[in-house]
This record gives C-alpha cells, sequence and structure tokens, in this order.
C-alpha cells in the first residue's frame, strides 16, 4: 500500500487527519502545540495553504485544507516533515519534559522498523484511517466542521467546542488569537 497521500482532484477542498505513531499524548504542552500554529501559519504565508477548519488534539491533528499551487500532497508531506522535526527538536530540548528519554526512544523505535526513516518517525505512515476525503457539497462540509470541532467535545476535554483552545470552532466564533483561518464562506 502507498504511504503517499492520494489527491485526485489537485484543486480540491480536502479533510486529513494524521495522527503520531502509536497515538502517543505528544501535544501535551503548549510549546508543542505552538509547533503545529507556526507551522500551520507559515504554510498559509508561504505556500499557499488555505486552511478552513482545524482542531489539534494531544495524539492527532484534523484539517480542512486547500493549496493554492495545486499541491496538497506536497504541501501536507512538507508540514508532516517540518513539524516532526521541530517537535523531536522542542522534546529534546525541554528541561521540563519528563518523558523526554521515553518519547525519543518510542519514536527512534518507530523510525527503525521503517527503511524510508533516517532517526524518527513521529507521524504514522498513511493507512486506511489516514486518507484524504474531498469534500464535495456544503453539507459534507458542514458534517467534518461539525466533527472536528466537537472531537475534543466527544474526548471529554470540554463540555464546549468553542473552549478548546486549539481548534478553530473559536475562529467560527471571532476569536483568533491561536491561529489565522480562511473564510469557509458560507458559516458564521
Amino acid at each position: 500500500m502507498s504511504r503517499k497521500y492520494k489527491f485526485h482532484n489537485k484543486t480540491g477542498l480536502y479533510f486529513v487527519s494524521f495522527a503520531t505513531v502509536n497515538w502517543i499524548d505528544v501535544f501535551t504542552r503548549q510549546l508543542y502545540f505552538s509547533v503545529l500554529a507556526e507551522s500551520i501559519d507559515f504554510c498559509r504565508k508561504e505556500k499557499g495553504m488555505e486552511v478552513y477548519a482545524y482542531c489539534f488534539m494531544p495524539s492527532h491533528v484534523h484539517l480542512i485544507f486547500r493549496s493554492a499551487k495545486e499541491q496538497p500532497m506536497e504541501l501536507l508531506r512538507d508540514f508532516k516533515k517540518y513539524t516532526s522535526k521541530k517537535v523531536i527538536d522542542a522534546i529534546g530540548e525541554n528541561s521540563q519534559e519528563s518523558r523526554k528519554e521515553w518519547l525519543l526512544w518510542f519514536f527512534e523505535r518507530a523510525g527503525k522498523k521503517h527503511g524510508n526513516v533516517t532517526t524518527y518517525q513521529f507521524w504514522q505512515h498513511n493507512n486506511n484511517n489516514n486518507k484524504p476525503i474531498e469534500l464535495w457539497s456544503t453539507a459534507v462540509i458542514k458534517q467534518k466542521i461539525d466533527y472536528i470541532h466537537n472531537n475534543p467535545v466527544e474526548s471529554g476535554f470540554v463540555t464546549d467546542a468553542v473552549d478548546w483552545k486549539y481548534s478553530s470552532a473559536r475562529n467560527f466564533e471571532g476569536d483568533k488569537t491561536t491561529l489565522e483561518i480562511d473564510d469557509i464562506g458560507f458559516m458564521s
């Protein structure tokens, strides 16, 4: 099975999810969430990433995005490669990280299982649960946005979606303090 995401429509709007290896809860500190937010911000400004909804969970990320440069596979590949390196570096340099040795050992162990990984594997390789879904109608877009925004509620982290700091549910309420997103056009 190919490890590459399959984006058949290069101009399409896509829902994607990707998780850390073995669903390890890595994003438990502000520092690691910031790497994701800064990377999305950079990709929006420099690489043509249009982000319409997002949610960063402790072990995974959900995005609704489009590539203005019609390179969604390359954009997502670069984002994942950059964030994996930056988060692993942040873990290694964080004197407050009580799980540092274990996390680095685990990522190194996962990397040794795959011939195309040089040292650490941070993100899971694509599998059946990790395919991009092209969003073709307003109803499907709304359904995926609701799914993304309710993920922290369903997981029991918050009782209201807007209370999760790393979700575009806040953007939909006018709060852009964590991350800017693009206007979806039909939701306010």
